[in-house]
């Protein structure tokens, strides 16, 4: 049998996960001189941040504006220059789009919840154009004609998330961060009311690790619960199961074109990919017969230009949802772990100002914008 090899690393912050969120952490606090290591217990970009649509969309979103709302455009507009540093830095490209989002809709009830999102939008001043059906076809050639109205978003954008999710891996590199892939962590070792440690294991070498530092971050995704559990704690966490197409379409998607939870979205040229579903049913990663029927009826009703695309390929993803569908940033018990977990739907948008203020957390003690609302401690309660 072959011996269990064990080691000690140190850093000055581990994180512990290394999707698009993680990462973004690491390199914020790496940029100011930190060091850093990342533990993450799949691939690079194995689970939900390579699993994602890529959309950057708060306005498509947004039904009521709330202090989230205030969020996700925050991050939003962020995005321009966290793209410029990831790909200079990177010396890679994420196919960064703003050509906007179409937001279309056919029954009574879709044309309804469209004016509605035009009447709050323009009363706070948000961007906006209000199409009919013949003038929302003329700016995107194969939609159904029975749509009857639509809304150009033009301050929602995209990118290729995947692209994102290795660039910003190699960034993090050039800046000095350590990343250690297939590293899964197991438990946490606390004294005095402080994480001193993490235990891990790697699967190739059959290692186990020691990782001390004096913070830590939680960014395990759907993964996070569990960990949070051997220290006591309920995050009121569960996977939400999506899946994806990948389509080749004759003539290239000038934007995203969205109805409800069915949305199209450019991948550059002519690839685009469709989605998505939502299931509550555990860890189950499996790709369905039925899952694919579904998202395949919700975007040829509003594209039928996707009835005579190419099959490329399909996969599913786990989004890290909470009860309340809120992210859980921020100091929690222990003293020096961060939470930066559960991001749901949103994490490809979020990863700039959550890296942001989580990094503003660690190096100052306070944050730049109010995170009581996404406190771990909110769920103590239930």
């Amino acid at each position: 049998m072959a011996q269990t090899l064990s080691s000690t690393k140190t850093a000055d912050v581990v994180i512990i996960g290394g999707g698009i969120i993680g990462s973004a952490i690491a390199l914020r606090l790496a940029r100011s001189g930190v060091k850093v290591s990342v533990i993450d217990r799949a691939e690079p970009g194995a689970e939900a941040s390579g699993a994602a649509a890529g959309m950057i969309a708060p306005q498509g979103e947004m039904l009521e504006p709330d202090p989230f709302f205030e969020l996700c455009t925050a991050s939003r507009d962020l995005y321009q220059d966290f793209v410029t540093e990831v790909e200079d830095l990177s010396g890679e490209r994420v196919n960064y789009r703003r050509d906007g989002t179409l937001l279309v809709a056919i029954d009574e009830h879709e044309c309804e919840e469209l004016d509605h999102i035009y009447t709050n939008q323009t009363r706070l001043g948000l961007p906006l154009e209000r199409l009919t059906g013949e003038m929302a076809r003329k700016r995107v050639a194969g939609l159904s004609p029975q749509i009857k109205l639509a809304l150009l978003v033009d301050g929602d954008h995209w990118l290729d998330n995947v692209r994102l999710a290795h660039a910003l891996i190699k960034a993090g590199e050039k800046a000095g961060v350590e990343f250690h892939w297939k590293t899964t962590a197991t438990t946490f070792e606390v004294q005095g009311g402080r994480v001193e440690s993490v235990q891990a294991t790697a699967d190739q070498k059959g290692s186990a690790l020691t990782f001390s530092a004096h913070n830590f971050v939680l960014a395990a995704g759907c993964w996070s619960k569990a960990l949070a559990a051997t220290l006591g704690l309920n995050l009121e966490m569960e996977p939400c199961h999506g899946q994806m197409i990948e389509f080749e379409t004759r003539e290239e998607l000038p934007c995203v074109v969205r109805s409800g939870i069915h949305y199209v979205v450019p991948r550059g040229g002519r690839t685009v990919v469709a989605g998505t579903t939502a299931e509550y049913i555990g860890y189950e990663k499996a790709v369905t017969a039925e899952g694919l029927e579904s998202i395949m009826q919700g975007v040829s009703r509003i594209a039928p230009l996707l009835k005579k695309a190419a099959f490329r390929r399909a996969w599913s993803g786990l989004r890290p949802d909470t009860k309340d569908h809120y992210p859980i940033l921020g100091y929690g018990e222990p003293k020096n772990l961060v939470f930066a977990t559960g991001h749901f739907r949103n994490g490809i948008l979020l990863a700039p100002v959550t890296a942001k203020l989580i990094s503003e957390l660690l190096l100052t003690g306070s944050s730049s914008f109010p995170l009581e609302t996404y406190s771990p401690g909110r769920f103590k309660s239930n």
